[in-house]
């Protein structure tokens, strides 16, 4: 029902300067005029309305709502969405009225198309550098190593795996290395230094002897060429220990006398050992390699070990021909100066046989010691046998220890 409306008051000047304000009058009266127009819309006289606004009406056109029926905004249906048919093609253009041809505009150039990745070509490291190669990374690895000594002198170190001989040039002799999947070439006379006297034996086959006597060993060497289509690469051995030794017997830090080096084994026959100390071959007798009696250094040593050494001297007089002494012994302590306490003159000890020559037998004792007997008379006792000693006598400022064969017991 409408009610009567209540008569305006008068404003203050400062709300009159101001824009309008709506008050409890106003909406009163837009209350008013809403629900008249639901009254006329109820009506059966009202007019229908139109069942659908056209496409392009504006914004004015759409409700904007009321106070009793605020505007709902409608959402589309995702099923409506996904049935919508694809925009229509863009109609092709009409030829021009005299008939005259048109030029089809040129197509775009294709783009270059990826090449396929095959499976396994891309490696997922652990770190952000990959420590493990791959074939070809080696292979190229491998022939920047052989570049770079070819170019820069630089040294590499191989294992000596080979000895080649020419069947219809007997003097053609070379040793064979591998670095990767490059064969390493060294000529005979590049390889090793030749005796001073051949004993009137033929020279070509005592330097294959000598050379096929290293087999195994660790070298070094310095690339001289390199066929990279072959995969074969020529050397020198010579070479690369003399650059060694300028490196470590010239200067204040060079290689003295009762130094301590690493020597690598590259020979070894019955009654010593070649080494190499950082460029030189010495030869170490029999007798400086331990302080027990050996009757064979091919039994405890062989080509490839790496071992310590005690520099005895060092002869500098000729540059290009250094030459070095050594001992293996002398680099721990002497056995005999602690363990000969444990043992008293009189006593009787057990030991195994080492050695057997035209001096007697060699006992060893626990603790690395050696105790010379003479021959027992039920007959000499075999290398390892068991046998118990009677010591008779102790030399201490010769380490020397003697005793009888008391006892044989024979495995």
């Amino acid at each position: 029902m409408p009610k009567k409306a209540a008569e305006p008051t008068a404003e203050p000047l400062e709300q009159a300067a101001g824009p309008p304000i709506i008050g409890e009058t106003d909406v009163e009266k837009r209350l008013e005029q809403e629900l008249a127009d639901m009254e006329a819309r109820a009506s059966p006289d009202a007019p229908a309305e139109p069942p659908d606004a056209p496409a392009g009406a504006s914004a004015e056109a759409q409700p904007e709502g009321t106070f009793l029926r605020p505007p709902r905004r409608r959402k589309t249906p995702r099923r409506a969405e996904e049935e919508a048919p694809p925009p229509a093609p863009a109609a092709e253009e009409q030829p021009p009225a005299d008939g005259a041809a048109v030029t089809a505009p040129p197509a775009p150039p294709e783009r270059p198309r990826r090449p396929a990745i095959p499976m396994g070509a891309r490696v997922f490291t652990i770190d952000e550098q990959g420590s493990v190669e791959t074939p070809d990374d080696k292979a190229r690895s491998d022939l920047l190593d052989l570049t770079e000594s070819r170019k820069g002198g630089k040294i590499l170190t191989g294992i000596l795996q080979g000895v080649e001989r020419n069947p219809k040039t007997p003097s053609m002799i070379t040793a064979v290395l591998y670095h990767g999947d490059f064969k390493i070439v060294i000529p005979v006379n590049e390889a090793i230094t030749p005796p001073l006297e051949f004993h009137s034996r033929n020279k070509g086959d005592v330097m294959h002897y000598l050379l096929t006597k290293r087999l195994g060993s660790e070298i070094d060497y310095i690339v001289k060429g390199v066929d990279d289509e072959n995969h074969v690469a020529v050397a020198s051995r010579m070479e690369a220990m003399a650059e060694k030794r300028k490196q470590f017997y010239n200067g204040r830090s060079a290689i003295r006398e009762g130094a301590t080096a690493e020597a690598r084994v590259v020979c070894v026959i019955r009654t010593g050992v070649f080494m190499e100390i950082f460029g030189v071959e010495a030869y170490v007798p029999l007798r400086e390699l331990s302080y027990q009696r050996w009757m064979d250094a091919a039994q405890y040593f062989q080509p490839g070990q790496r071992v310590l050494v005690k520099i005895l001297s060092v002869n500098r007089e000729n540059p290009e021909d250094i030459t070095v002494e050594a001992s293996v012994k002398q680099v721990g302590e002497n056995p005999y100066e602690k363990v000969l306490s444990r043992y008293t003159v009189g006593n009787q000890y057990v030991g195994t046989v080492s050695v057997v020559d035209t001096r007697g037998v060699f006992v060893s004792l626990e603790g690395g010691v050696d105790c010379l007997c003479l021959f027992p008379k039920r007959g000499r006792p075999p290398r390892g046998s068991r046998v118990t000693v009677r010591i008779k006598g102790i030399d201490s400022k010769s380490n020397r220890i003697w005793g009888s064969i008391t006892h044989m017991t024979t495995f």
